[in-house]
């Protein structure tokens, strides 16, 4: 029987997504347009239909996207979900909630759902989805009551303020709508949603912030849109540049810390085995979860900020112990002389494997993986899994833990890495741009670059970038490695990262970029509307020297 997570009367033509949609990065943010150009719906409009998929995935910002598409009324009427989803579920329940602007999110059985993806056009009433020869009744009638402490229902009465009290409310819906009936306190939070990716981000936080909003654990900040002290005279107009300022502005005058980094984890103060967090950003609670062993769902954006002003969590998902259990166990053949393009072409293949599971990845535990490339996997995972968390066998801390009975067993062949990096390579071998630092690169990674640079200079024809975090850019000031990298001719750049960077700070005459991620190797082509080519970071350095890529793959790709 269907189940109504987010209320709205609707009916309109039926669009079946074959697989999860990340908004951001996937869907044109002002038309609702898929232009996820490795999604089996690419080109397909959202636009005023009700869309099918078996749950969302990638970015946290999807929640984001999904309000900025009901403010232009180019939104879906409805979603409709097969698997549990809390993103697009937020999103719509925040237009809903703050702004009028309504959204039903459903999610059904499987046969239900196979059911009605059969069909063209349907109807949701308060009691039914109607289509031409189905009706499915909706099961109203689920929501638990919620357990609040005292202080919770003194928040919720305004004993904090105005702010407050709204983010509680959001947290109590959010809980009701995904069937949850206890709220956890957490010890820190890291916000996704100062990203400017529309007008509705700095609406929303604006008015949290208009309404007195104050976090009261400790909270840092995601890459913003723009480098917050150079963005003018990195020529930015005006348009983009003010709001996006704007926003993350209101988040520091909310308490936040003004860390902008996409990498939390590579700050000093880590979180502990355990510990329970609230972190967004997809790659930050995929690499929290698997390898810190912390414990955080994927907060989407808005629902961070509500967390960071209460302390108070629902109490869901991976923050329970049964859920953090593999779900499918994937075979990999590890080749002895594997670079670094192995790590964030597993995560790829392994999110495309699992991708709405939690895998336990087998066959790596003689490969003593750096943190670098741990990062590289979970970040590439997070763009085709909408799970939380992985396991490696002898590798991360809870990977151990025994799957679950029926978990089936999938073989991640050499064939598929082949296929891959051709999937990942199809653009020209020349190469205008060397991106570098999605998620932001560490010092490690820096001195790594620089020391494939040394004695060498960035060709003429060619711009290479590196973005980081401020507190990176701090070590590589006092080491001297940013000295280097510098004088090597590339531009180093904080505060934003490769998925929020805008033209003219992306250089607008680029035509084929190059990049060692393989999160911004599937994210580019619809983001920067640029050719892509992938390669291990000994290939960015050629290509930076040359402009051109080499033209072969790594021998233990070629080899196989």
């Amino acid at each position: 029987m269907p189940i109504r997570l987010v209320t709205s009367v609707c009916d309109g033509p039926i669009l079946v997504c074959d697989e999860g949609v990340s908004f951001w990065g996937g869907v044109d943010p002002e038309t609702g347009v898929i232009m996820d150009r490795m999604h089996p719906q690419f080109r397909a409009s959202l636009a005023g239909k009700i869309v099918m998929m078996p749950t969302s995935r990638g970015s946290c910002t999807g929640s984001g996207v999904l309000l900025g598409l009901a403010f232009a009324g180019n939104a879906p009427k409805a979603i409709i979900f097969r698997e549990t989803e809390d993103i697009l579920t937020l999103g719509a329940l925040i237009a809903g909630k703050l702004f009028d602007h309504d959204i039903a999110i459903l999610r059904l059985s499987h046969a239900d759902y196979d059911a009605l993806a059969m069909q063209t056009y349907a109807s949701i009433t308060e009691n039914e989805i109607l289509a031409d020869d189905l009706t499915l009744e909706i099961n109203n009638d689920t929501m638990q009551p919620i357990q609040l402490s005292d202080q919770d229902s003194a928040i919720l009465a305004g004993s904090r303020g105005a702010a407050a009290q709204t983010a509680m409310e959001i947290i109590v819906a959010m809980a009701k709508a995904t069937q949850s009936h206890e709220l956890i306190d957490v010890s820190r939070v890291h916000i996704d949603g100062c990203i400017y990716a529309g007008p509705a981000f700095l609406t929303f936080a604006r008015k949290m912030a208009d309404l007195g909003g104050r976090v009261c654990v400790p909270t840092t900040m995601n890459a913003i849109s723009v480098d917050h002290a150079n963005w003018r005279m990195q020529g930015v107009a005006e348009s983009f540049g003010q709001p996006a300022q704007r926003l993350a502005d209101a988040y520091v005058e909310m308490g936040a810390r003004p860390s902008f980094t996409c990498a939390p984890y590579l700050l000093d103060d880590q979180p502990e085995t355990g510990e329970n967090i609230a972190w967004a950003e997809s790659n930050a609670v995929i690499y929290a979860n698997s390898v810190l062993g912390a414990r955080t769902i994927k907060h989407a954006d808005f629902m961070d900020l509500c967390v960071a002003l209460t302390g108070r969590a629902v109490r869901s998902g991976v923050y329970l112990n049964d859920a953090r259990r593999p779900q499918i166990i994937l075979h990999v053949d590890a080749p002895d002389d594997a670079d670094d393009a192995f790590w964030p072409m597993l995560g790829w293949l392994a999110g495309k494997a699992a991708p709405d599971r939690i895998p336990l990845i087998q066959g790596l535990h003689a490969s003593n993986p750096s943190t670098d490339d741990l990062k590289a996997l979970c970040a590439a995972f997070g763009t085709t899994s909408a799970a939380p968390m992985l396991h490696v066998h002898g590798i991360t801390p809870e990977a151990h833990m025994p799957a679950e009975a029926d978990a089936p067993q999938v073989h991640i062949t050499s064939k598929q890495f082949a296929d891959l990096w051709r999937g990942f390579n199809k653009a020209d071998h020349k190469i205008d741009l060397i991106a570098l630092g999605s998620p932001h690169f560490s010092a490690t990674e820096c001195h790594a670059f620089a020391k494939l640079m040394d004695g060498t200079h960035v060709t003429d024809e060619v711009s290479a970038i590196i973005t980081l975090g401020r507190d990176t850019l701090k070590t590589i000031s006092d080491n001297g490695v940013k000295d280097r990298l510098e004088q090597a001719g590339i531009q180093i750049i904080p505060d934003l990262c490769w998925c929020s960077i805008s033209e003219p700070v992306f250089p607008p005459d680029t035509k084929t970029l190059m990049t060692n991620s393989g999160k911004y190797a599937h994210y580019a082509p619809a983001l920067s509307e640029r050719s892509v080519r992938f390669g291990p970071l000994s290939y960015c350095a050629i290509a930076a020297q040359t402009g051109m890529a080499p033209n072969t793959p790594p021998s233990w790709i070629s080899n196989t």
